[in-house]
């Protein structure tokens, strides 16, 4: 029955959203990939806010549901119909009068299943921008899709909706996001590290500053090079020297729709990474958590503990959960992900039943088994942690949705009364599972 509601409340939000698009006509920026979606679509709207009236896609829903309730402006009815019919009346409202709109949509297309986006975004989507990412050279969501070359093609379909006068901007770094230059029949410019970047960005640093004489990492600066010329970018509060193409992304993005280059330098700086997305958080006994528990990939994990491996600090543990939706992939990517924590964190805390196989990736490779810990659960795995960490600590922790890791962070966060705005899954029908 559920089911059925659901398809019946997607087609007629979904037709609402075509005519609302059609009677509003605001410009629309698309953003895919299998990495940094959520963060490169804030990062944008952060910049472009300062130039103009933005919506964002306000949270990760798949692109079935999550589309047409951005277009709305509407809230996730969930399991309330009263949310759903409220959200229709509204959808009814705007299409018969005429009301205060955005000009700009920043919309984040995800995929969960095959045709998500070929079936239910191409025929309907046309963005004026397409920015992509990067694309998955390890397995994610692979359970639905069975290869990577599968999930690549799906998210590659929306490039093909961009107007013909639309803005193609791709990720120079990810040879299989650039090839897409060579099919792209628009303007076609990149962001990256590479040296033939259109928005080309050098010198990453991480910058520090003293906690009761403890150097902990509080941010990242970089610098831009475009057009001839070269501008510093400066990035406090954020970690992860991938996380400088975010930033990168969305300068790109405003400077071709006509904004002012300097601007959106200085507009980025205020830039924070969403909730769960190695976020940097106050812990106890005067520690640093970096707080990735909003998703978890093998792509993501990799960058996660080479973000751990960047920074400086007293001592590094790392908590690490199930990656999910793997399929024949998961016992050989989680050994992996044990083999590539060794040497970098010195305790090595795995959640979750699958994360069993990080632990012996560790241990095979030379982790020493009196730093190793395995737990079933988040919770147990949080009681734990508040009792070993030390000041001067760096706490990576990661792991899948289903994991629910935002616990343990909430255990050894500081201010435990700024849960529900600085941890993911706060909302009321999270809190209940």
């Amino acid at each position: 029955m559920k089911k059925i509601f659901k398809k019946i409340i997607v087609i007629i939000i979904t037709w609402q959203a075509k005519l609302i698009l059609q009677k509003y006509n605001p410009k629309i920026i698309a953003i895919t990939g299998s990495v940094g979606k959520t963060s490169t679509k804030d990062a944008i709207f952060v910049v472009l806010s300062k130039f103009k009236i933005v919506r964002k896609s306000e949270k990760s829903f798949n692109s079935e549901i999550g589309l047409p309730l951005t277009i709305l402006g509407s809230p996730n009815g969930w399991d309330d119909p009263f949310i759903w019919l409220e959200n229709i009346i509204h959808g009814f409202y705007l299409i018969l009068w005429k009301q205060p709109y955005p000009e700009y949509l920043v919309l984040e297309i995800g995929v969960g299943k095959p045709g998500d986006i070929v079936k239910n975004v191409a025929p309907w989507l046309k963005p004026d921008v397409v920015i992509v990412t990067r694309f998955p050279d390890k397995p994610v969501h692979v359970e639905f899709f069975g290869s990577v070359e599968n999930i690549i093609e799906e998210k590659s379909a929306l490039v093909y909706t961009l107007k013909k006068e639309g803005i193609l901007i791709l990720n120079h770094d990810d040879e299989k996001v650039y090839a897409l230059h060579q099919k792209a029949k628009c303007k076609t410019v990149s962001y990256g590290m590479n040296d033939n970047a259109t928005y080309h960005s050098i010198y990453p640093t991480y910058l520090y500053t003293k906690r009761n004489n403890i150097k902990v990492p509080s941010g990242i600066n970089f610098k831009l090079e475009y057009d001839g010329n070269t501008f510093p970018v400066m990035l406090p509060n954020i970690v992860g020297i991938h996380n400088i193409g975010q930033a990168a992304a969305a300068i790109a993005c405003a400077r071709e729709l006509g904004c002012d280059l300097l601007e959106s330098i200085n507009a980025v700086s205020e830039y924070v990474t969403p909730p769960g997305r190695l976020s940097l958080i106050e812990g106890i006994n005067n520690s640093v958590i970096i707080d990735d528990t909003y998703n978890s990939s093998p792509v993501a994990m990799e960058s996660a503990i080479e973000v751990l491996k960047e920074v400086e600090g007293k001592r590094k543990i790392a908590v690490l959960g199930d990656m999910l939706e793997l399929g024949k992939f998961t016992e050989d990517e989680h050994y992996l992900v044990g083999e590539n924590i060794y040497g970098v964190a010195d305790i090595l805390i795995a959640v979750g039943p699958r994360a069993k196989s990080i632990s012996q990736g560790a241990l095979e490779k030379g982790f020493k088994l009196k730093n190793v810990y395995n737990f079933e659960s988040s919770k147990t795995a949080s009681k734990f942690l508040e009792g070993i960490v030390e000041e001067g600590d760096i706490i990576l922790i990661k792991g899948s949705q289903g994991v629910r890791l935002e616990r343990a962070v909430e255990a050894i966060m500081k201010h435990k009364e700024l849960k529900r705005t600085l941890l993911c899954r706060q909302d009321k029908e999270w809190l209940n599972r």
